[in-house]
This record gives C-alpha cells, sequence and structure tokens, in this order.
C-alpha cells in the first residue's frame, strides 16, 4: 500500500469518527509525499509500519499541524484551521506544503514521538464500573492505570456522567459527559478512591507547557468540545495531581500487585493501550493479573477492566474480570472517542 493511500485511510477513519477537518488535513498531507520534502522524505523511508495498527505516522503529522497552529507558530495555518471556516482544499494544501518546508525541524522532531491523546470521554466507561464496582463490593477503590499518558482518566470520580437520564459523580462537576446510552443504566455505588497511580512509557505532565501542547494538538481541530474537556481536565489534574511511573507497564504492574491490598478493590484499567503491547508483553500482563487474582479474596478484590478494539466491529469491547472466582463480564461496546455506550453489564435493576 502506498504512503498516499495510508494517509487516505486514516484521513476516512477521522471523517467517520466526525472530523471532517482533519480528514481534509491528511488528504492534503497524503498528497505532498514526494520526495523533495525533508519530512515526506522521512516518511517515505520509515523503518516500521506508518499506519494505524503501526506507528500512526498520518496522525502524529497532523497533531504536528495542529501545534503549529495552537503555539502560534504559524499564523497563516492558524487563520484556516477552525474556528475559521470556508477554506478550500487547495488553498489548505498549499499552507500545509509551505508549512512542511518552514517548519521542517520542528516536525521531524515532533513525529518521532507517537500520538498521545489522554482521552477524556472515555471516563465515562469507567464511571460506570467504578459505580458497579463499588456497589457489588461496598468498599474503596485502588486504581492503576496502565497506558495512562498525563493520568487525566485516573480521575474519573471527578467527572459527571448522564446515562440514560441517570446522573452520576459529583454535582456542578466541570467536565459532565452525555455519551448516547444504550441500555439501562449501572448500578449506582459510592466510589471513594483511595490512591490511583499509572503507568506510560512516555508519560506526560499535565503543568507542562509543552506536554500540554502535545495533548491539546492531538485532539482534532474541529472538535471544540473535545478541547474544552481536556483544558477542565487540565485544571482537575492541578487540584489533584497523579503519579504516572515512567517504566514498562507490566514491570510496573508486577510490583504493584506484589502484596494485596487489605481493605480495597484493586481496579487494574487500560483504554485503549492494550492493543500498542507486544504480544509477549500482552501474554506478560495477563498471567501477572491471573496470578495476582488467583491470589485474591474479599478482603482484597481485584477488577481487570478494558476498554480495546477486538477487529469485531469500528468500536471497542468493554470487559471486566472480577477475583475471587474469576468471573467474566461482558459489559458492551463503547466508540473510541466515548460517543455512544452500549452498556450490557449490571444495571441498576438487577
Amino acid at each position: 500500500m502506498s504512503v498516499a493511500q495510508i494517509f487516505n485511510d486514516q484521513a476516512e477513519a477521522c471523517e467517520n469518527l466526525g472530523s471532517r477537518f482533519t480528514a481534509r488535513v491528511l488528504g492534503a498531507l497524503g498528497r505532498a509525499m514526494t520526495p523533495g520534502y525533508a519530512v515526506a522524505d522521512t516518511i517515505l523511508a520509515w523503518k516500521g509500519d506508518i499506519s494505524a495498527v503501526g506507528d500512526s505516522v498520518p496522525l502524529r503529522l497532523a497533531g504536528g499541524m495542529h501545534a503549529l497552529v495552537l503555539s502560534a507558530r504559524d499564523p497563516k495555518l492558524a487563520a484556516v484551521y477552525p474556528p475559521n471556516a470556508g477554506v478550500s482544499d487547495r488553498e489548505l494544501g498549499e499552507l500545509l506544503c509551505k508549512a512542511l518546508i518552514s517548519h521542517r525541524e520542528f516536525l521531524l522532531n515532533w513525529i518521532k514521538s507517537p500520538p498521545q491523546t489522554n482521552e477524556i470521554s472515555r471516563t465515562a466507561v469507567l464511571i460506570a464500573a467504578g459505580h458497579l464496582l463499588s456497589n457489588r463490593f461496598e468498599m474503596p477503590l485502588r486504581l492503576l492505570e496502565l497506558g495512562a499518558s498525563a493520568g487525566l482518566n485516573l480521575l474519573w470520580d471527578q467527572v459527571g456522567l448522564v446515562a440514560n437520564g441517570a446522573v452520576f459523580g459529583p454535582k456542578n462537576a466541570s467536565i459532565c459527559l452525555s455519551p448516547e446510552w444504550k441500555g439501562t443504566p449501572p448500578p449506582r455505588g459510592n466510589p471513594r478512591i483511595i490512591s490511583r497511580a499509572g503507568v506510560d512509557l512516555n508519560p506526560l505532565n499535565p503543568a507542562n507547557s509543552d506536554d500540554r501542547l502535545r495533548l491539546l494538538a492531538y485532539i482534532w481541530p474541529d472538535q471544540p468540545v473535545r478541547l474544552e474537556r481536556i483544558r477542565h481536565a487540565f485544571d482537575l489534574a492541578a487540584k489533584t495531581p497523579v503519579n504516572v511511573a515512567q517504566s514498562d507497564a507490566i514491570d510496573w504492574l508486577k510490583c504493584q500487585l506484589s502484596q494485596p491490598n487489605i481493605g480495597a478493590v484493586t481496579l487494574i484499567f487500560h483504554t485503549i493501550a492494550w492493543q500498542y503491547f507486544s504480544k509477549p508483553v500482552q501474554d506478560h500482563g495477563k498471567s501477572v493479573i491471573e496470578k495476582a487474582g488467583q491470589k485474591a479474596n474479599m478482603s482484597a478484590p481485584i477488577a481487570w477492566l478494558s476498554m480495546e478494539a477486538d477487529g469485531k466491529a469500528p468500536s471497542a469491547a468493554l470487559a471486566l474480570r472480577l477475583w475471587p472466582g474469576d468471573i467474566h463480564m461482558d459489559l458492551g461496546r463503547a466508540d473510541f472517542h466515548g460517543r455512544w455506550i452500549d452498556w450490557r453489564g449490571p444495571n441498576a435493576t438487577d
């Protein structure tokens, strides 16, 4: 498959997820992937898979362009980015090509790192699962997140959720999610977090301006609600700092699970992160969690929640395993960006 086609495939995926503007940007950048631009030459010679199932290089480059706009490095490009409207594909393409030249060093450095979004809308799933666990065990929660990025989703208890008319979370929450909710609401609990920690190979610090720029840049420019949400999440993180360790995820998790946490449910979770682990790492991680689960008891239960692509539909599977007992729960499916949730797990009437 040609590089241009890979850009076009990513453009189609972005349009399907509601970002027509990002689709246009990717289409124009795909047409610019010809020898002669230093950035294009680097991508054309990329060692590895540049597609969405590999290194996601088209999204890296689109994020770099958005970063030029957000950081005011390219006022002319910013003038044709949302909220501005009406620019033709030709004019947009010309400005993007100019940016490839004039911001060559910035973009070459930017695309060295993978996309990181820390999508706040995914916390809707975490809120629902948190209430389910609180209702079931009537114990506080200890949170462990794999692939935590900036740790913003570890603050899910401070986010509101409206699920089919039922309201969860704190009153007057600065972030309140209202996805299209299919099915009945989850059982209501009283989630209380006693500790929260995460791990990432490249953790970002929401208090750092460069890291905030990276997180903002990977949110598509024509989706202002998502941009507003993550800015509110930065404020939450300033009030409740979260420790995200820079480490191999499974080595870190093994250490975290080495001793039982008596009197609390240990909730291990990941949202669109497990799929980026190699098969050996996935197998190791599963083994570590299952071994810890075998030692769990009702004084120190363990829960493993995943929201991950499974190839069955253009959405993520929601799965929960509980110990003791190794109970498997199919919680349903969710849109990758949290626009809708098809909840099939326990509900308020169970």
